[in-house]
C-alpha cells in the first residue's frame, strides 16, 4: 500500500503539472523554446546536486565507458528533450488533457517496439490492448464524429510523437540506469538536455516578462512535475513492483482531466470521456497482462 500510494503521489504531481503547463503555454503564451531551456537547465541542475548529496563523486560513475555516454546522449537527446517539446507543443497546441491521454499510449509503443524489432510473437492481450486503445483515441479525439476532430491536426501529431518519445524515454536508458542512480542519470540527462536547448535559445534571449505567476507557474512545473515526481516514484519502488506501479500511472491522465475542468474551463463530452476511459483501461490490460503472460 506505500508503494500504490506513493506512485499515486507521483501521477497526480505529473497530472498537475501538465495542467499548469496549459495554464503557461497558452494563458500566458510563453514559447516553447524559452520555456524548455528553463525548464530542463533549472531541473538539470537541481537533480544533479541531489545526486551529489547521495552518491558524491559516483555522479560521474556513467562517464568512465564510451558506451554509457553514447546511451546517455541518446537519452537526453532522444528522450528527454524530445519528449518535453513535444508533448509542451502539443499542449500548446491543443489541451493538456489530450497531450496526457496521447502520451499515455506509451507502453504500446513499447510493445509494438519490440514486436518489430524483436520479432516477438504478440500476447493475445496485446491485441485486445492495441483494439480497446484505437478505439478510445478515435473516440476522444474526433467526438465519435470522423468528419471532425477535437483537437487540431497539429496538436494530434504531436501527442503522438509524445507517446513515441516517452517509450524512448523508458526503453533507452535502462542499461545505465541498472548500473547508477537513477537520480543521477536523470540529472544528467536533463542537464543535457537543458544545455542543448539553451544552444538552441539562450534563456536570457527573447525572455518574457517576469511576473509572479509565471516565477510560480515555471518553479511548479520544475519542482512539482520533475523533482518531487520523479522521487516519489523512485521511492514507491522500494514498497511495490515496477509492475503495480506503471498500473498506477493511470491517475495521471484522470487528475489531468479533472483539473482542466476546473481551473482551465475545459469543456469535455460524455463520447471523449468514454474514449479516454478506454485508453486508461487498454494500457492496464497491457500492463497487467505483461508483467504476468501466464494470465494470457
Amino acid at each position: 500500500m506505500q508503494g500504490i500510494m506513493w506512485a499515486m503521489l507521483a501521477s497526480t504531481l505529473w497530472g498537475i503539472s501538465g495542467t499548469v503547463m496549459q495554464f503557461v503555454s497558452q494563458n500566458q503564451a510563453i514559447p516553447a523554446d524559452w520555456f524548455l531551456s528553463v525548464r530542463t537547465l533549472s531541473a538539470g541542475v537541481i537533480l544533479l546536486a541531489i545526486g551529489a548529496v547521495q552518491q558524491g563523486r559516483g555522479i560521474f560513475k556513467v562517464f568512465r565507458s564510451w558506451a554509457s555516454v553514447g546511451q546517455l546522449v541518446a537519452y537526453a537527446t532522444l528522450g528527454l528533450m524530445a519528449n518535453m517539446y513535444s508533448f509542451y507543443v502539443s499542449i500548446e497546441k491543443g489541451t493538456a488533457a489530450a497531450a496526457t491521454i496521447l502520451q499515455y499510449l506509451s507502453p504500446l509503443f513499447i510493445v509494438l517496439g519490440t514486436l518489430a524489432f524483436k520479432r516477438e510473437l504478440p500476447l493475445r492481450t496485446d491485441m485486445i490492448a492495441f483494439g480497446v486503445s484505437l478505439l478510445g483515441v478515435f473516440l476522444a479525439i474526433t467526438r465519435g464524429n470522423i468528419h471532425e476532430l477535437a483537437i487540431p491536426m497539429d496538436a494530434l501529431v504531436w501527442g503522438v510523437l509524445s507517446g513515441v518519445t516517452a517509450a524512448l524515454y523508458v526503453v533507452l536508458p535502462r542499461k545505465i540506469v541498472a548500473e547508477n542512480s537513477p537520480v543521477v542519470i536523470l540529472g544528467w540527462g536533463t542537464l543535457i538536455a537543458g544545455f542543448l536547448f539553451n544552444l538552441y535559445h539562450p534563456l536570457w534571449q527573447g525572455a518574457p516578462k517576469v511576473t509572479p505567476s509565471l516565477v510560480l507557474s515555471i518553479g511548479a512545473i520544475v519542482l512539482i512535475g520533475t523533482i518531487f515526481a520523479f522521487l516519489s516514484l523512485l521511492h514507491s519502488l522500494q514498497f511495490a513492483p515496477s509492475a503495480v506501479v506503471s498500473i498506477v500511472d493511470a491517475v495521471q491522465p484522470v487528475v489531468t482531466f479533472i483539473l482542466s475542468i476546473i481551473f482551465l474551463g475545459l469543456k469535455v463530452s460524455v463520447v471523449e470521456i468514454i474514449g479516454s476511459v478506454l485508453v486508461v483501461f487498454a494500457i492496464y490490460i497491457l500492463q497487467r497482462f505483461r508483467s504476468d503472460p501466464s494470465l494470457d
